[in-house]
């Protein structure tokens, strides 16, 4: 018997609708993931850390092609993301990516980027030790790290000496 293969997709879900899709797939026993961001809010009397989807409409599943439609046809969703002509398939090191950085990084920011080449590297220290990447942009402290499937760069501060390029010649698939 074969087992079937399982895909993360992007989707595209109402304004303010993620928390109340990701819910609704999970009670349906389908995989999902909604990433939340942990935000610092300021009222005049007070501050409260919550809980906010990182990506804006955006709840990824993980499913075999056959479940597309019963997946389309969640309340609150309004399709799948494409990319390139395409539903966006997430790879799972990417998904594996944001949840670690999420865990060890609070108030993500998130920025369109196109993608570009430039150098490839390896981290060094901190969480993505050995995990390697393409430096979209380098400034005093800040590193971006692309997620290709989307074309979102998550923002950390990784210091200079924590990143080395790498021979583009010994290149192996990067995170």
């Amino acid at each position: 018997m074969q087992q079937e293969m399982h895909a993360w997709y992007a989707l595209y879900t109402r304004s303010r609708a993620e928390k109340k899709v990701a819910e609704i797939l999970t009670r349906k026993q389908i995989e999902s993931y909604c990433p939340l961001n942990q935000v610092e809010k300021r009222w005049s009397d007070r501050r409260k850390i919550v809980a906010e989807p990182l990506f804006s409409s955006y709840v990824f599943v993980r499913i075999p092609e056959r479940m597309k439609q019963v997946v389309r046809e969640v309340e609150g969703v309004v399709n799948f993301v494409y990319w390139l002509g395409k539903p966006a398939v997430i790879q799972d090191a990417e998904i594996d990516l944001i949840q670690r950085f999420l865990r060890e990084h609070k108030n993500v920011t998130l920025e369109k980027v196109p993608i570009r080449q430039n150098d490839l590297v390896e981290i060094t220290a901190g969480p993505f030790i050995h995990h390697r990447g393409r430096i979209i942009e380098v400034s005093r402290n800040k590193v971006k790290a692309v997620l290709s499937s989307l074309g979102y760069a998550m923002i950390a501060t990784i210091a200079m000496e924590e990143v080395v390029t790498v021979d583009e010649a010994l290149e192996q698939p990067y995170i």
